[in-house]
């Protein structure tokens, strides 16, 4: 089973910056690519960007130019650095990894998410 826990959100003005973590646990072979989605109140979840183990990344266009996604293989850790924030991007934030289990299975897994809220 794996698992997958997010950590970073919280309260910051609008032009302050923000940076989530990721960390995925549990009984992993490899991880072929984690990303980063959100959900505001009314809203679907939508992408905000993904980086898989071959260094491919994607941004969704709202976020292009303001965050950036890194990963930590060894560590098994996915990062969102976001900057120059707006109240647009308040949202519960949620990490999705997907990879391949220490018995051979394929997995994908959601974290519980955690809040963002840009306002002054």
């Amino acid at each position: 089973q794996v698992q997958v826990v997010e950590s970073g959100g919280g309260l910051v003005q609008p032009g302050g910056s923000l940076r989530l973590s990721c960390a995925a646990s549990g009984s992993i072979f490899s991880i072929y690519i984690m990303g980063w989605y959100r959900q505001a109140p009314g809203k679907q979840r939508e992408l905000v960007a993904t980086a898989t183990s071959e260094g491919r990344i994607n941004y969704a266009d709202s976020v292009k130019g303001r965050f950036t996604i890194s990963r930590d293989n060894a560590k098994k850790t996915a990062y969102l650095q976001m900057n120059n924030l707006k109240p647009e991007d308040t949202a519960v934030y949620y990490c999705n990894a997907e990879g391949i289990e220490t018995m051979g299975l394929s997995f994908g897994s959601w974290g519980q998410g955690t809040q963002v809220t840009v306002s002054s």
